[in-house]
């Protein structure tokens, strides 16, 4: 996997999510966007090795390979850069709040409802303050 792999994966999960939002597929739709926030970092990660490929797994420490997105946020050097946003950009730093929160076991979630979905989504994709509006600049 590469760095643009992983672009296009985000941009995948992140418009699956919105298809299955808008069929009330809620626990899906949340899954999916954080999924796309993962992605996207894996994308931050990879820009920074070696002719932006994804470190293999045998070769770094598994940490790369985590779900989560704090932990990624720190192999993508981003901290600093986060710390910044979230002080500057009151909605971003909120925004960042309900981000955080995902977690891939969400996969097994059957009671996710529209507020707690559509809330992630719009954490995720709002333009201008979105989290993946943000990780894009770095990606």
């Amino acid at each position: 996997m590469n760095r643009a792999d992983f672009q296009k994966l985000s941009r995948m999960r992140l418009k699956e999510a919105n298809i299955l939002l808008d069929n009330k597929s809620y626990e899906g739709a949340y899954y999916l966007a954080g999924y796309a926030v993962e992605c996207a970092l894996k994308a931050c990660i990879a820009r920074k090795t070696k002719r932006y490929e994804f470190p293999p797994k045998r070769d770094v420490v598994d940490n790369y390979y985590k779900h989560n997105l704090e932990l990624l946020i720190r192999m993508a050097g981003l901290e600093l850069e986060l710390k910044n946003e979230s002080k500057s950009v009151a909605i971003f730093d909120s925004y960042w709040n309900t981000v955080k929160a995902w977690s891939e076991q969400a996969r097994y979630e059957t009671k996710i409802d529209q507020k707690r979905a559509q809330d992630l989504y719009v954490a995720v994709s709002d333009v201008p303050n979105g989290v993946l509006v943000w990780l894009k600049k770095y990606w």
